[in-house]
């Protein structure tokens, strides 16, 4: 009987989160982006929730009159880096601050408040 033979015993990979790039020099390029770099930053795809997320992030930095500059933030790897798993994402100086909805205005001045002291 076919149907109850011996199965094949191949090992099944699974796809990581950065498309199957997880060497050790796209890892250690994360996290080199993770520690250097833009104080604020948004991480997402690029989709409209998180452009409203950055919209939002360059409000805030002009009403508090901070000359930070945003980095948006789209690979992966990088993004795995900081343990985000929902986007959008915001990270003020090295810390993820927010994830996963859209922050308004009047939201992103009392994170970044709270995150500058």
């Amino acid at each position: 009987m076919a149907l109850f033979g011996k199965k094949n015993k191949e090992v099944k990979t699974t796809p990581c989160c950065c498309g199957g790039n997880c060497d050790a020099e796209s890892m250690a390029k994360a996290e080199i982006a993770k520690d250097g770099g833009a104080s604020v930053k948004v991480l997402g795809s690029g989709c409209a929730k998180c452009n409203a997320l950055e919209t939002a992030t360059k409000a805030a930095l002009e009403q508090l009159g901070m000359d930070a500059t945003i980095d948006h933030v789209t690979d992966f790897s990088q993004i795995a880096a900081y343990g985000v798993m929902t986007t959008p994402a915001l990270v003020v100086d090295g810390k993820v601050v927010s994830y996963g909805k859209v922050l308004k205005t009047d939201e992103v001045i009392k994170l970044l408040q709270k995150a500058r002291g």
